[in-house]
């Protein structure tokens, strides 16, 4: 038995009418995060305990701090899309999910921002 209203069949629309949008942005941004975080995990492993200033050196390199913030732009989105979901999901105070969808947002900018403000910071000061 199909729930939809006749008018939902023919936009081909579910009930939320952004399902399949949130769906792939979701996707979109794992499948990006793979490679980016490949690449870190590898650059961790290289440059594990050596010292400070070599460190330093290394990711002021330009594409290595470009892969710093693609990585923290994809992760930082990723996240918010996944609250997002466990938010509308979980919580049924309408005056509630609209708060923590607020906060949701305001906290990964902050996150994002400050993140990619040390990247900039360590990429023009190294």
């Amino acid at each position: 038995m199909d729930m939809r209203t006749p008018l939902g069949k023919v936009r081909g629309l579910g009930s939320a009418k952004s399902g399949t949008e949130h769906f792939w942005r979701v996707r979109t941004t794992s499948v990006a995060l793979v490679p980016l975080l490949v690449f870190y995990i590898v650059f961790l492993i290289i440059y594990a305990g050596r010292p400070y200033a070599e460190v330093v050196g290394a990711l002021a390199n330009p594409f290595v701090a470009t892969i710093n913030a693609l990585t923290i732009v994809a992760s930082i989105v990723h996240m918010r899309l996944g609250m997002e979901e466990i938010i509308q999901d979980y919580i049924h105070s309408e005056g509630m999910k609209i708060a923590l969808l607020i906060l949701n947002a305001f906290f990964s900018f902050l996150i994002g921002g400050l993140c990619l403000l040390a990247v900039l910071k360590i990429a023009f000061a190294g």
